[in-house]
This record gives C-alpha cells, structure tokens and sequence, in this order.
C-alpha cells in the first residue's frame, strides 16, 4: 500500500469477505487486524482481487509441532530482509530517474547553453534533444515509476483512487503532450508546442526517493517489537534423562525442567524448583532493580538471571509466555486505530477522488480564461495539482505515532490494548483507584489477634484460617502463611461459601463459621460490640479487622495490616500536578481507608463498596462530565475496569483483571499511570501535529498549484518543485513521528 486510498481499498475487500465482522488496516505497518469467522484463503483472495497482495503472519510460537525445526530461529526474518531489497530497488530506481533529469533540465533551459528561444520555434538542442529524452523518459515511466502505472490501473479495475492515479495521469499527460508536441507540432496551437520533459524524470525521481526516505524512517518505529522478540533466548539448557542438552526454544515442553546460569536469559515462564538468583525482569517491568528468586518463584522467560544458578519448571511455553503475550498486544495495539485516526481515514479516502475533480477544474479554467499558450499553462496547472496531492501524509499521520506511543509505553512496562486506550489515556480527569494491591502492595500480614472471652488466639487463627482455605482473597493468604508460622493444622471445611465483599461462610465439626467484616455480621444478626473500640483504634491504624463469630456468636477479631507502595503517595503527588483528581475506591471498612489515603495524599474516598457497586460509582463519576480512569489488580475490579473510559490494571494481579483492562502496568507500580497518560499525552499531541501538517499541506499546497497567486503576483508554482514538496511531506511526517523515540515521562 502506498497510501490511504489504498488502506479504505483493502479495508473494503476484507470487510466483504462472509464472516469478518472487523477489519483494521494499518498503513504504516502495512498489516491487517481481521475479526470473525473467515478462513485466511478467503481473506487473501479479496485482497489479491482489490490488486494488492497478502500473506498470513505466522509467528514460530504458534507452529505446530511438526512444522517447527532446530534452526528456525537462525533463519533471517522474511519481512526485514524484504524491506531492505525495496528499500534499495527504490534507490537505485530514484537514481536512473534523476540521472535522466540532468539533460531534460538541460533541455528545457537553453539559455544555460548560451542560447535563446523565439516565439513558436524549438531551440536546436531540444530539436534534436527532444526525440531522444521522449524514449529516456519513457524508460524512467517504466523503469522508476512502473509502481504507480501498475497501481494506478489496479485501482480504476477495481473502481477507487489512489496516489497512484494521481502520479500516474499527471505524468502520462505530461509524457503524451510532449511527445505530440515534439513529433506532431501541427496538432496545437501556434507557440504551444514546448515540451516539458524534465518534469518526468525531476517528479518521478523526487517522488520516489521520497519513498525511500520514508520507508527507511519509518523502520525505525518497529523497533518496540524488536527489541521484545529479541529478548527470546535461541535456545535453552534442558534436562532430559539425566542430562543437561541445549535444544531450540521451540522444542521446550510444559513440565520440562531447565537450568538457568548465571547471565543466561530464562527462556520461557514456569516456577523454581531448586537453587536461588536475583533476577533482572527491567525490560518488561521497567523495574531497575533485580528480584530475589527463591523455590517456588515464578519466573518469567525473556528475563534475565543475574547472579546464581537454579533448576525451574516450565509453566508456560510458545505464546503462552508472558513475554510472547506482550508481544501479541504491542503488535495488536500498534495496529489499532485511534478516533482521530479513524477520521483521518475517512477523509483520505475521499481525498484522490477531490483531487482529480480540482485538477480536472483548474484545467478547464485556464484552458478558458488564463493567458496564452493556453493549452500549455492549463495542462501544467493540472499536472502541478496531481503531483501535489499527497494523500500519504494524511495516510502516516495517526498510524506511525501510534506505532512509536505504544512501542514507548512498552519501554516502560505499560502494555496498551487499544488505539482508543492511547487517546483516552491523556484526555483522563479523575484518576479512581483500588486499595488492596494497588495502592498497598498486596500482600498483607496478620497484625493482631483479639479474641473474646472463652476463646484463645491459636484457635481464634486455626478456625478463621481453615475458612480462607477455599478463598482467593488476598487476606486469605495472609492467615494461611499466619497458621503456618504457628504450626496450626487447617481442618477441611463443609458448605463453604463466599460472599463477594463481605466475607466467607462454612461449617466445621456441626458448626456454623462466619468469617467477614461488620457488614457480614450485622446480616446474621452478631453483637459485635464488645470490640468497638479496640476495632476504632486498629482501625486509624490502617488495619484492616474481620471478625469470626462461631454458631451465632463472637468468637473475636483478626486484623491485617498491608504496607503501602513506597512509590504510591510520589505517583499520587505527580497525578494531582497534572491536574487529575484522585480517587480511593475500597471495599475497605471506612477507617482503615481514611487511615491510608491520609498517608498516601487522597482525601475523596469512597468505602465498604461492594463489587457489583464499583461500576455504579464509576458511571455516577462519567455522568458528572469526568473522564474515568479505574486502577485496580483484582477479580472484584473487573466489571470496574471494563466500565471505566481507561481500565489500569496492576500487572502483578489476576489475569481476569489484565484481562478486562486497557492499559496494563507490569511493574505493579502507580507510577506506570502517571507514565502512561504522559505518553498518551505526547502521542497524541503528536498525531494532531502530523495531521495539522498534512492538511495544511494540502489546503496550501493545492490552490497554489492550481495558480491562485498567479493574478496577483505573476507566479505559478513548477511541476517540479510540487514533486519535491510531495515527496517530502511523507518524510517531513514520518520524522515528527520519530521524535516520539526520544520522549521520556515526566
């Protein structure tokens, strides 16, 4: 594709392939993102039929079995080594076309060789020069600009408009005028008979070293991906009947155990069975300092082991790997469309058609009433329009920032899902955040043990913990690993039952256990009130109090307190600066937090909000005018995160949480947000400039062409220095796009 008229062409073919019920093509990554129920033959048989070619992306992790091999990872990637082959057949075609141009220049400017030109009469050079450039400039039409001619007919099969008709009828104008008026001069009017061969070659020659330029920059905007896919061992050091052999990443099977030396990269994800290590996971958290990794550690492939030699298990291989995970949605991400990109494609496609209906005019009103020879001025101000449309520059505007936004945020451990995500991620006012995991770290301990009279803190603890045994709660671990450390037996619970934000129910030995907070107690009627004041003090503490009541009755209290993320109240700090409210949104008792927004810098907070109610609180926030971002890691923050404009999730969380978000921060740290709506911010400041420069371009560049200045000053604007302008605007987008590499958060 070389530009929007041939994105909304290829769009159109695969949306009316029986079963697609998505289709996104993305023209500065020339790749589509289909979705439904279609067979790739289908898909690339309408694109073939639009005149383009397709082939289906296969990624070595998705192989099957039988189709991988040992040396797959060596081969050279097809795509890479394809680009550089047109990168170079475009140079070497833009050289043969400016090499012409040198004697059509010279041709056309006799005064340069010490001649003049008489009304009506051709120059001797050009006389004799002139049949001679007809037959050179034809072979620059076939040799440098065969793409546009070929494109140009696949589309008027087909029934659209690209750039390719324009370059193609302007220089087919320009090469049949001058021909006629060089072998045929009879035909025109007395002094209309000057060829203009040198814009041909000048034209082409610009135009396609344009190209060249832009495909050049525009491969330095996938290195996001690269760099990912480059984190992938070649191979890694497997054990298998006793021996430690080396085979290719795609020969590693679930439940295999490989050993990780010190400096290795792990190669895919699973959990430590035997050694320790710290590991450095930077380049997919953003985190600079390494992790201790000790049994039982999860570890992750494309990491690197800093220090230490472990065995481990895999759990995830091929693209089940976080890393090939990550990969997926950057590509996916870098594909999706934005608005105001989706709007940007909407006008481009009906850029071209405009275009020639503004050439076709401005030919007619010169050929009418500008001054003589009128058929050559008309036929130069309709060429000039032709070559000075650029529909690529409308086409590259949005697609390569957003290639180079998402790729940015992946520097930094922030994973976008969608081209809306990026947009609404910069234009967010309130910012509403989880407690448990999101702001705290996640994981709490058990803080105090109350019980009441007739009951003792061993038994208080083994009872409440053999209830959290069937729950995924992070307190629940908590009382696990406390019982643990106190040698308690859990016993095996009967009729257990959890109730989303209030607590966990069962029975154990003929007796009825309730294990929750207030809420939880007052609906089954338990005086809690002999702990008030001891519950109010743990409380202002930021502690976190449950209460187990046995067979109707108060057996005591437990409390657990989670510390807060060093980073948190830093991260909060730099939201509120740029101007976006903050939020704590807890199923938290109310003390507890107000106790940890006081400390991290919050002081709107809603608590003791039930799963099911987030999403309203979140809707009653949208309704107010605000746009909504939602942080949090867990299951309850699902429905949260998918009702919110921007879901965040905690990357340390549940996978349904990561799941249901937009955004996701790998590193579990607040400041990834604060990141992310900066990136947001600069991508899309940087799309509108593009898109800014493109139109204005265009709104300039096309009534000059078409001679506007000419009644005033006297001036018509060259063919030639329209091509150069064309073929610029493309590079001059492309390279604003570029700067986004040097971009950094606040």
């Amino acid at each position: 594709m070389r530009c929007a008229g041939c994105l909304a062409s290829v769009e159109k073919a695969l949306r009316s392939v029986a079963g697609v019920t998505h289709a996104s093509v993305n023209f500065a990554t020339q790749t589509a993102s289909i979705a439904g129920n279609a067979n790739s033959v289908a898909l690339i048989s309408a694109v073939i039929a639009a005149g383009f070619q397709a082939s289906e992306i296969v990624d070595d992790d998705t192989k099957d079995d039988d189709n991988k091999s040992a040396d797959t990872l060596d081969k050279p990637d097809p795509k890479a080594s394809n680009a550089l082959a047109q990168y170079r057949q475009l140079l070497h075609q833009s050289w043969f076309a400016l090499a012409v141009a040198i004697p059509a220049l010279a041709a056309g400017f006799p005064a340069m060789l010490g001649g003049d030109m008489t009304q009506g009469s051709i120059h001797h050079w050009m006389q004799w020069s002139s049949p001679v450039l007809a037959f050179l400039t034809l072979a620059v039409m076939r040799y440098s600009g065969a793409q546009f001619f070929t494109g140009a007919w696949k589309a008027l099969r087909n029934r659209y408009a690209t750039m390719d008709t324009l370059i193609a009828l302007s220089m087919t104008a320009a090469w049949s005028y001058s021909t006629l008026a060089t072998f045929a001069p009879q035909l025109f009017p007395s002094g209309t008979t000057e060829p203009f061969w040198d814009v041909i070659p000048v034209v082409i020659g610009l135009v396609v070293l344009g190209q060249a330029l832009e495909m050049r920059t525009r491969g330095q905007t996938s290195n996001a991906v690269e760099r990912l896919i480059g984190l992938k061992p070649k191979t890694a050091c497997v054990l298998r009947n006793g021996q430690e052999i080396h085979v290719p990443l795609a020969e590693i099977h679930k439940n295999d155990t490989l050993r990780v030396r010190p400096g290795e990269k792990i190669a895919v994800d699973g959990v430590v069975m035997e050694g320790h290590s710290s590991v450095d996971e930077s380049m997919l958290t953003g985190e600079p300092m390494p992790i201790e990794k000790i049994t039982g550690s999860a570890v992750t492939g494309g990491t690197i082991n800093a220090s230490g030699s472990f065995l481990y298990r895999a759990t995830r291989v091929g693209k089940q790997t976080a890393l090939s995970r990550i990969i997926a949605a950057v590509q996916q991400a870098q594909g999706a469309k934005p608005a105001i990109g989706r709007l940007a494609d909407k006008i481009a496609a009906y850029f071209v058609p405009v275009v020639l209906l503004l050439a076709i005019t401005a030919f007619i009103v010169w050929f009418n009433f500008g001054p003589a020879p009128h058929l050559s001025h008309a036929l130069i101000v309709a060429v000039t329009v032709l070559v000075i449309a650029c529909p690529c520059a409308l086409g590259l505007a949005t697609p390569i920032s957003v290639m180079l936004g998402v790729g940015k945020a992946a520097d930094y451990g922030i994973l976008i899902k969608t081209g809306d995500a990026l947009q609404q991620a910069g234009q967010l006012t309130s910012i509403v955040l989880d407690k448990t995991g999101t702001i705290t770290r996640g994981k709490p301990s058990v803080s105090a043990l109350v019980p009441t009279a007739g009951w003792d803190e061993n038994t208080l603890l083994q009872l409440a913990a053999s209830l959290e045994t069937g729950s995924e709660h992070p307190l629940a671990e908590a009382l696990i690993h406390a019982a643990k450390q106190r040698d308690l037996i859990l016993s095996s619970i009967d009729q257990f039952q959890a109730i989303a934000g209030l607590g966990v129910q069962g029975r154990l030995d003929g007796r009825t256990l309730y294990f929750g907070n207030l809420d939880f107690m007052l609906q089954h009627a338990i005086d809690c009130n002999a702990l008030q004041a001891r519950v109010s003090k743990l409380a202002s503490e930021a502690a976190t109090p449950m209460y187990l009541a046995v067979n109707g009755q108060l057996a005591g209290l437990i409390t657990v307190t989670d510390p807060i993320k060093t980073d948190a109240k830093a991260a909060i700090a730099r939201l509120q600066a740029m101007h976006i409210k903050v939020i704590m949104l807890t199923g938290d008792n109310l003390a507890t937090a107000q106790a940890i927004a006081s400390q991290v810098g919050i002081s709107t907070v809603y608590a003791e909000v039930l799963p099911q109610d987030k999403a309203q609180k979140i809707q009653a926030l949208m309704a107010q005018g605000e746009k909504v971002g939602m942080v949090g890691d867990g299951i309850n923050d699902a429905i949260a995160l998918t009702c919110a404009d921007v879901g965040f999730a905690i990357g340390t969380g549940a996978d349904i949480a990561i799941e249901s978000a937009d955004i996701t921060l790998m590193s579990g740290s607040l400041a990834g947000v604060a990141h992310a709506i900066d990136i947001s911010r600069a991508t899309l400041r940087n799309i509108k400039q593009n898109l800014l420069g493109a139109f204005i371009y265009n709104i300039i560049g096309i009534p000059i062409a078409a001679g506007v200045l000419y009644p005033v000053f006297g001036v018509l604007l060259n063919p030639m220095i329209a091509g150069a302008a064309m073929a610029m605007s493309s590079v001059t987008v492309v390279s604003n796009a570029v700067r986004l590499r040097k971009f950094q958060p606040q």
